[in-house]
């Protein structure tokens, strides 16, 4: 018997027909002898739509109302998945993030999760072997207002109820059937990895790759939970051999220079001219970023010139208002000239664990743009990513073109 926690995405529970399907996967599970605890999202479309009328209402509105009209997706979907379960002769009973609870930061629209208190599914779990349909995303800020977890939260709280539950395994259940090298969208020979390294993994979603969260790999790789995705459009029970495993890098025999290539269109690009070159200066534009909760990614510095310098740096799109609200509140303190936006850009990353003992990896990359004839605007770092922003309209290009340069086409 094992203890598994199944996630469900938005499109795994976009009608009542798939969540009728959700719904037979989980009863299969039960039936197998294993505890099963289930995470879902809110429907497909569902969330777009609540936030838009957010948007609309008001485009600088109070993010703690705003959490509490997103969240709404969630509830329905839980609510229904347990009524189906329990139509299908299985015992299931909805919990919302706030009554387990799931305890979070007061970063409304962004929250991070503190704390789970599992004991009482756990009992239910192992008393009366009662499914938990955990509705995903939402948490409980300190003052008991209802917090989300960012766009793909259901994923962090999936991987974190996994923790608190002590489970075997976290499946994530999506409408891709695992990890490819790339998206398959854009290279049709893409591969799917049977499986990838938590740092891996975290480089790619940190970087743009869908598949799962950011925060979620992170939490996975901290509390050593291993995680499956794999699709919910396949029909039977899940074997060991289906899907990706994302697992600590021991248990990978043969390591690639190159595991993938990830690509963001959420960005832009923000150039900061003439600013003041003095200390203290970079403190003052990102500590009022940070004030305003915008995330700045990557970041370069021209050299300074008659004692001024540009300082350019990218935010997600969603934080670019944000930002420029931002900066233009520090304008005298700073002094410095201008502002210039530019959303029409793209970042594109190669990522593998085995940049550690290979040279020339960045170089590669470089060259295959080159010849393409794509410009490279910034570039960033780390032991096993290298990112460049580039215009938008070549991400597909150069997607491909890295794709075939690193040898990843099946």
């Amino acid at each position: 018997m094992a203890r598994i926690v199944m996630k469900f995405g938005g499109t795994s529970v976009g009608d009542l027909d798939r969540i009728h399907n959700v719904a037979q996967r989980v009863k299969r599970e039960v039936e197998a002898g294993n505890q099963v605890a289930v995470v879902v999202s809110a429907m497909s479309g569902v969330t777009n739509q609540l936030v838009k009328y957010c948007t609309e209402l008001s485009p600088l509105h109070d993010a703690r109302e705003y959490d509490a009209v997103v969240a709404t997706g969630e509830q329905v979907t839980s609510g229904l998945l347990a009524i189906c379960l329990q139509e299908n002769g299985i015992d299931a009973r909805s919990w919302q993030g706030w009554q387990i609870p799931i305890r979070t930061d007061t970063a409304h629209g962004k929250a991070r999760i503190q704390e789970i208190d599992g004991s009482e599914l756990i009992r239910r779990m192992t008393e009366q072997n009662q499914v938990a349909v955990v509705a995903g995303f939402q948490g409980l800020a300190p003052d008991n207002r209802i917090t989300t977890l960012g766009r793909g939260g259901s994923d962090t709280s999936a991987v974190a109820l996994a923790a608190a539950l002590k489970a075997d395994r976290c499946d994530i259940y999506t409408d891709v059937d695992g990890v490819y090298t790339t998206d398959p969208r854009i290279v049709p020979r893409a591969r799917k990895l049977d499986k990838i390294s938590y740092e891996e993994m975290l480089e790619l979603a940190s970087v743009g790759a869908k598949v799962l969260q950011t925060r979620s790999v992170e939490l996975a790789m901290n509390e050593h939970v291993r995680v499956r995705v794999l699709s919910s459009f396949k029909d039977g029970l899940a074997n060991d051999t289906e899907g990706t495993l994302v697992v600590d890098e021991d248990e990978i025999v043969e390591k690639q220079n190159v595991s993938g290539i990830a690509y963001s269109r959420d960005e832009a690009k923000i150039t900061v001219r003439r600013v003041p070159d003095r200390p203290g200066i970079a403190a003052s534009i990102f500590g009022a970023l940070a004030e305003q909760n915008a995330n700045v990614d990557m970041i370069v510095q021209n050299i300074s010139a008659d004692g001024t310098t540009d300082m350019t740096f990218t935010v997600g799109k969603a934080d670019l208002p944000r930002a420029r609200t931002a900066l233009a509140g520090v304008k005298e303190q700073i002094g410095y000239a201008e502002l210039l936006e530019d959303p029409d850009v793209a970042k594109v990353s190669v990522v593998g664990v085995g940049m550690r003992s290979h040279a020339g990896v960045a170089n590669t990359m470089f060259r295959a743009l080159a010849d393409k004839a794509i410009n490279i605007q910034v570039i960033s770092t780390s032991e096993i990513k290298v990112s460049v922003l580039i215009a938008a309209e070549y991400t597909e290009l150069a997607v491909r073109a890295l794709h075939t340069a690193y040898g990843l086409d099946g």
